[in-house]
């Protein structure tokens, strides 16, 4: 079946600010999440990529852009199910802030049984994404061939989702999984079972070094994931 290349769109405005996204409109690529775009075309140059998903939103399909001006011919599709979670009455929040909300605890430690004010539940993200990939993975192999490659350029809980999935992990692991901006994950899918190739793979180990101003550090520190994704290396 097919191989599934799965980036994170490049940080953005939210990530360096501290906030939770979600569908907010407004959230675009920062200086640095362009600089990431730019990039991508150079990093994906040996792939011969099938088809590109996206998410609605902005900042995944200002991450797409250079890639789709290198490669005129490659076909953009857009699909709400790989788009960001919908985190209801704490999109557009402080991280900070939602730190101290009695539902950080369940989203951090039972994120099967976590449901957001006025948004979705984490278990519905996950199935919308899985759903969404077997069903792209039968359309492409379909149109394209069972050793086809294909991108969907999603967000961080989606993808890490996706990765809980491919690993035969509970939803409530799936915190452990840490996906950076512009990175990629590819995950090669059989018809018994899937194969994770790549994780968060940026082929930049600064984010690996000690950070100092870095607003993801204290939050890890404390040993929560960064709700949405973080922000990356500074």
């Amino acid at each position: 079946m097919a191989t599934l290349i799965l980036v994170r769109h490049g940080r953005s405005t939210a990530n360096t600010a501290g906030l939770l996204a979600g569908w907010t409109p407004g959230v675009t690529l920062d200086e640095r999440g362009t600089a990431q775009a730019a990039a991508l075309p150079a990093r994906l140059a040996g792939l011969p990529l099938a088809a590109a998903v996206t998410s609605p939103l902005e900042r995944c399909r200002q991450t797409l852009a250079p890639l789709l001006a290198a490669r005129p011919g490659l076909e953009l599709h857009t699909d709400e199910r790989i788009g960001e979670c919908h985190y209801g009455d704490w999109s557009g929040r402080k991280l900070a802030e939602l730190a101290d909300e009695p539902l950080m605890r369940v989203v951090q430690q039972h994120p099967s049984a976590a449901v957001f004010p006025g948004g979705e539940s984490m278990r519905a993200m996950q199935a919308r994404a899985v759903d969404a990939v077997r069903d792209w993975n039968a359309r492409v192999e379909r149109e394209h061939g069972e050793d086809a490659v294909y991108l969907m350029c999603s967000h961080g809980d989606i993808i890490k989702s996706l990765v809980a999935d491919a690993l035969g992990m509970h939803l409530d692991m799936f915190q452990r999984v840490h996906v950076d901006p512009c990175s990629v994950t590819a995950i090669r899918y059989s018809p018994t079972r899937p194969f994770l190739l790549r994780l968060g793979d940026t082929g930049d180990f600064a984010s690996l070094a000690p950070r100092e101003n870095n607003a993801d550090k204290a939050v890890e520190e404390g040993g929560n994931a960064v709700v949405g994704g973080g922000a990356g290396a500074g």
